[in-house]
């Protein structure tokens, strides 16, 4: 990357705040980690005031009074492309920035760190009226920031929040792309569950002590190429994965009565943490070198829990694994094990949904956090809506039940709105990777039972991994697999999967 400060001083001095920037985010990550996995209920109020204050520091450096000079000074600089994509990726973080004052950044920080907190216990209580009390003032702040970034960039309220974790997608992309899902899904439920309702799966019996799942995941974690000297597992409320590359945090949950819970939430994980581990070197510390997306970085814990880890070849590498950990029964066995991990099976839960229901988790979200954010519905409406849109799409009642409802995931309580398109538009990147690795490698799911996962981590390190952020989405994509997103990918994969 070109940065010499005699031919380019301006840009040098802004590799230099980004290198800042950097190491503060590297701090809040791991505080942030700390807050879910380790730190005790009473330093709550004291940690959220602090992330507070670590915010506020790293918004007054986004937002420095020397960058904008910089920025339009860089531009008529000698630089080669590599800093240019690094220009334009820095560009967009001082827009961001300086749409937002301190005090709303701070007010954020403190709305999200309670409303979280109280979350924890609130959701295993059932206690929606108690949630809103914190929900109320996380919404506000959220609108309040949505019209700035509304303001300064002529999005949509909604949209200008989206274009956080997915740069360049719109309300009218993902109304599209979700319509044709909701044409042709159900039907497809509808008939994958007929269909294995006529096959015999055996159930594994438990229980399955929390030590011998966690000696499980972390060897599933080493199949799959984990560093265990730049990260490590523990254990949270929600499944999450943080820090940075040289040092990448994942937790997940535990259930003594269902081992697969746990393990394909670590594989999940698994995958958001080879995308960091393995962002290209040259360029931590600046915005070229981070993850794309966030639906770009869900395409990678999906290729790994669902492309991957759910299909007929993996079930085999699995099988001697489980009976090493469990002790040897019938249902460890690779044909019944491939039938256990591709159940399609309409639940209320979306972290532990098929990939089948799991869109319809995701639109349901989508459409209800996007009409909270326009103003269209209060945070008070949320559970009947919650309960109509689970009928329609799922066919399943949800009154009363606010835990395994609107309830159940951490975004919403840490003011994450924006975020749940990218799961499913993640999904659909998933599948097209994999359609392209089977094009460059005929033989990928023969090398995959082999117990040979060479190919696949060349393929997406090559394609995505070492390309952080270089190329914005569209073109990370047309370069990676032949085409602009087609979500027709994924409908044919669950069509070959779970109906042929």
């Amino acid at each position: 990357m070109t940065s010499d400060p005699k031919v380019a001083p301006s840009f040098a001095e802004l590799t230099r705040v980004h290198a800042r920037l950097y190491r503060y985010y590297h701090l809040a990550s791991i505080v942030g980690w700390d807050r879910n996995a380790m730190m005790p209920p009473g330093g709550s109020e004291a940690r959220a005031a602090a992330e507070a204050e670590l915010n506020a520091l790293i918004h007054r450096t986004r937002t420095g009074p020397r960058l904008a000079e910089w920025l339009r000074a860089a531009e008529a600089e000698p630089l080669d492309a590599i800093a240019r994509a690094n220009l334009r990726e820095m560009r967009r973080d001082w827009r961001d920035a300086n749409a937002l004052p301190e005090s709303l950044v701070e007010a954020k920080t403190l709305a999200g760190a309670r409303c979280e907190h109280a979350w924890r216990s609130q959701r295993p209580a059932n206690d929606w009226r108690g949630f809103l009390e914190n929900f109320r003032e996380v919404v506000r702040i959220a609108r309040e920031e949505a019209r700035l970034l509304a303001e300064d960039t002529g999005f949509s309220r909604y949209d200008a929040l989206m274009d956080r974790f997915e740069p360049g997608v719109r309300s009218q992309d993902v109304d599209r792309i979700f319509g044709e899902v909701k044409g042709w899904l159900p039907d497809l439920v509808e008939r994958a569950v007929a269909k294995q309702g006529h096959e015999e799966v055996i159930v594994p019996k438990g229980p399955f002590p929390v030590a011998a799942q966690r000696a499980l995941n972390t060897e599933v974690m080493t199949l799959l190429g984990f560093d265990f000297a730049a990260g490590r597992l523990d254990e949270s409320a929600h499944p999450f994965s943080g820090g940075v590359a040289e040092d990448v945090r994942l937790t997940t949950r535990y259930h003594e009565s269902d081992f697969a819970r746990s393990l394909l939430g670590t594989i999940h994980e698994t995958g958001h943490a080879r995308y960091e581990q393995n962002l290209p070197r040259a360029w931590l510390g600046q915005p070229l070198g981070t993850a794309r997306s966030y639906g770009v970085h869900e395409s990678q814990s999906l290729s790994f829990e669902m492309q991957l880890a759910r299909g007929r070849a993996f079930a085999g590498l699995l099988a001697p694994l489980l009976k090493r950990h469990f002790g040897d029964q019938p249902a460890f066995e690779p044909d019944n094990l491939h039938r256990l991990m591709t159940r399609v099976k309409r639940g209320r839960i979306r972290v532990d949904a098929d990939e089948a229901t799991y869109p319809a988790h995701v639109i349901l979200r989508y459409e209800i956090e996007r009409a909270l954010i326009e103003g269209e519905i209060e945070a008070d409406d949320i559970p009947a809506l919650w309960d109509q849109k689970m009928r329609a799409l799922l066919g399943l009642d949800t009154r009363g039940n606010y835990q395994d409802g609107c309830l159940q995931d951490v975004h919403w309580p840490e003011g994450a709105f924006g975020y749940f398109p990218s799961y499913t538009l993640g999904a659909m990147y998933a599948a097209q990777w994999f359609a392209a690795m089977r094009r460059a490698v005929p033989e990928l799911d023969a090398r995959i039972a082999a117990g040979d996962l060479a190919p696949v981590f060349e393929w997406l390190s090559a394609n995505i991994w070492s390309r952080g952020c270089l190329w914005e989405t569209p073109e990370l994509v047309r370069r990676a697999s032949g085409e602009a997103l087609n979500p027709q990918h994924f409908r044919r994969h669950l069509e070959a999967r779970y109906l042929n």
